[in-house]
């Protein structure tokens, strides 16, 4: 004779103290749970509806200049300060946390055409169309102080951007050529020329600090090292490229904002074809900025918009745009990865979210919230791949 007995473990449904909920047995079979696939689908989708109605990714509207804003540099110690110039030669610093201007310089005659802040984060630089590259302290002058530059320099030709090494007391300048400067020094240690016309923008590599890549008008592409005499290598493209960036954790990456209304990411090693190219701009692309992490960055068009790129998408996952804001001429992705800010035609920095419908502020958010939006996320992801659910999760 067989006799049965169910066996339980008494860990598996009895209470540890009273104060816990009862522990429901569940079977995981799924045989018993025809209707899971949908089930989660309908989840993601209705995550993907919330995610759009709590969308409000406009945070701020700095305004104070006079001109169009045409450059703009971080801070590379504080994230709630940011340095914009504008058309008129007017140079602002900027308090993004009280959002004012907290200092106002007369620096160029003309355009401001490119600023780059120290390392150390205790002087900035700025270059112009009256041929004058000027060096400033970041802390404005004392009372019944005059606000003067504390080093000029006086070029032979107009210079069209500027780039501070990322260790060094080295920084870069393009116009006519690339020239690489001592901060002592009132000439340039080192000029490389390629044949070329002007060159629109130059950014140091911020992990192989020594390489430097700069795009110019006849379309072309070049990387230098600064330890040779020589450029490296260099692609032309079909048209003209406005401006660069390096992806700040992968060495070899970097991205260029092209006008034919795409940006395109090259592996240094590799520049016979790119590794993607980003799509969905309709007119040209001006500026170009990475996140901190390396993972998406945000372009900046002449058709009024703002878009934010996965590194490894050709489409973009986020758009922004509003009625007033006309041509964007410079972004930026700041250092604590939350925010973007954008410089355009009408006289306006916007400081926007990075991620719309992220909830801001200290303790906004409790733990069964925030175990909500990451379970979210994470569905989300999931059923991206689903052909009927892409149009609305993308």
């Amino acid at each position: 004779m067989k006799v049965k007995i169910l066996s339980r473990n008494p860990d598996d449904y009895v209470r540890e103290t009273k104060n816990d909920i009862q522990r429901v047995p569940r079977n995981y079979d799924p045989v018993l749970h025809p209707f899971e696939v949908p089930r989660e689908y309908t989840r993601a989708l209705n995550a993907t509806k919330l995610e759009r109605v709590f969308a409000k990714p406009f945070v701020a509207s700095l305004d104070g200049h006079g001109d169009g804003v045409h450059c703009m540099a971080k801070h590379f110690k504080s994230l709630s300060t940011i340095i914009s110039g504008a058309c008129n030669g007017e140079i602002k610093v900027w308090n993004l946390m009280n959002r004012q201007c907290i200092r106002t310089v007369q620096a160029h005659t003309g355009f401001v055409r490119g600023l780059c802040s120290r390392f150390c984060g205790t002087f900035f630089f700025s270059v112009g169309d009256d041929k004058t590259i000027k060096q400033w302290k970041m802390e404005g002058p004392s009372f019944e102080e005059q606000e003067e530059p504390i080093h000029t320099i006086l070029g032979k030709t107009v210079y069209t951007g500027i780039d501070h090494h990322w260790k060094d007391g080295v920084f870069a300048t393009c116009g006519q050529q690339v020239d690489i400067w001592d901060e002592q020094r009132t000439s340039p240690i080192r000029s490389f020329t390629w044949s070329v016309d002007s060159i629109n923008s130059i950014k140091f590599n911020p992990i192989e600090t020594y390489l430097l890549a700069s795009c110019a008008s006849d379309r072309n592409i070049a990387l230098y090292d600064i330890r040779q005499a020589t450029p490296l290598k260099k692609v032309v493209m079909d048209l003209r490229t406005n401006a660069i960036c390096w992806n700040p954790l992968e060495a070899f990456i970097f991205t260029g904002a092209n006008e034919d209304y795409n940006l395109y990411t090259f592996d240094m090693r590799y520049l016979d074809s790119p590794l993607m190219v980003h799509m969905d701009h309709v007119s040209a692309v001006l500026d170009v900025d990475y996140s901190p992490t390396g993972k998406e960055f945000v372009s900046a068009s002449f058709d009024k918009s703002i878009r934010i790129f996965p590194t490894d998408k050709g489409h973009s996952r986020e758009v922004y745009h509003t009625k007033r804001m006309q041509h964007v001429m410079c972004i930026k992705w700041s250092a604590d990865n939350k925010y973007i800010l954008c410089g355009s035609d009408e006289m306006n920095i916007r400081l926007w979210k990075a991620n719309a419908s992220e909830k801001l502020g200290v303790g906004t958010e409790s733990p069964p919230a925030q175990k909500a939006r990451l379970s979210a996320i994470g569905l989300r992801e999931e059923e991206a791949h689903c052909c009927c659910g892409k149009i609305v999760v993308l």
